[in-house]
């Protein structure tokens, strides 16, 4: 379970310990709310992938972040509220960049290629983000797993919507809630994927993007056709 939020004496504690820093360090220029919270959230991300959330401290992410671990109290309460918080902007910025690489002026095909290419992108280049949303995350258990569980539910959704437009113009189109068990499938093995990439580290993203999507469209084209397998 998450620690309860701290108590109104606890706070006022905080505060205090704060004020008693603030005297014994020098006066710099105070920094906006959000650029405190970036730069703990930043430290923290570091930390949890390196250490793992238990052996992490809270005194280690305060020097990391060259913030008091009062104000990190502050801003973003217990270690284990800072966790979920890194979780949920972790998910965020993935879900973001894969938006934002995705236009609906494209070809289908290119929509998903271009998903694909931007996940692994993000992944090789934010292993720290990876390792905190997924693995972490995962190892945890609830609430943290929890939290990772609605990441891949807004990620089939968007994939859903992907694979649904791929079918507008054929015989058959369909709509996004017919498309889930093949954005779950998608979604699954894209993170089996990074997992075995980041054991084999000599892939490009590029190449572990085409890799699925060679996996996943040249199949999934047929469906797109109208021709689909079944038993005999």
């Amino acid at each position: 379970m998450i620690a309860p939020a701290l108590t109104w004496q606890d706070r006022s504690s905080v505060r205090g310990e704060m004020q008693a820093d603030e005297q014994t360090r020098p006066r710099t220029k105070r920094l906006p709310r959000s650029v405190r919270e970036r730069q703990i959230l930043d430290a923290a991300v570091d930390v949890f992938a390196a250490q793992g959330f238990h052996p992490a401290s809270m005194d280690e992410i305060s020097e990391t972040a060259g913030i008091s671990k009062p104000m990190i109290y502050a801003y973003l309460g217990s270690k284990e509220e800072l966790f979920v918080a890194c979780i949920r902007r972790e998910a965020d910025r993935l879900l973001e960049a894969i938006r934002g690489a995705v236009g609906e002026d494209l070809r289908a095909d290119q929509q998903l290629w271009r998903g694909l290419r931007s996940f692994f992108e993000y992944t090789q280049e934010h292993r720290s983000s990876w390792a905190v949303l997924h693995r972490q995350a995962l190892a945890q258990g609830e609430p943290f797993s929890g939290e990772l569980a609605e990441w891949r539910r807004q990620a089939m959704e968007l994939i859903s919507v992907l694979l649904a437009r791929a079918t507008a113009a054929s015989d058959q189109p369909m709509q996004p809630e017919q498309m889930q068990p093949f954005a779950a499938a998608l979604v699954g093995a894209g993170e089996s994927l990074v997992d075995w990439w980041i054991e084999n580290p000599g892939h490009t993203a590029d190449g572990m993007a085409m890799r699925l999507m060679n996996l996943v469209w040249m199949g999934f084209g047929d469906l797109v056709e109208g021709r689909d397998w079944k038993p005999e």
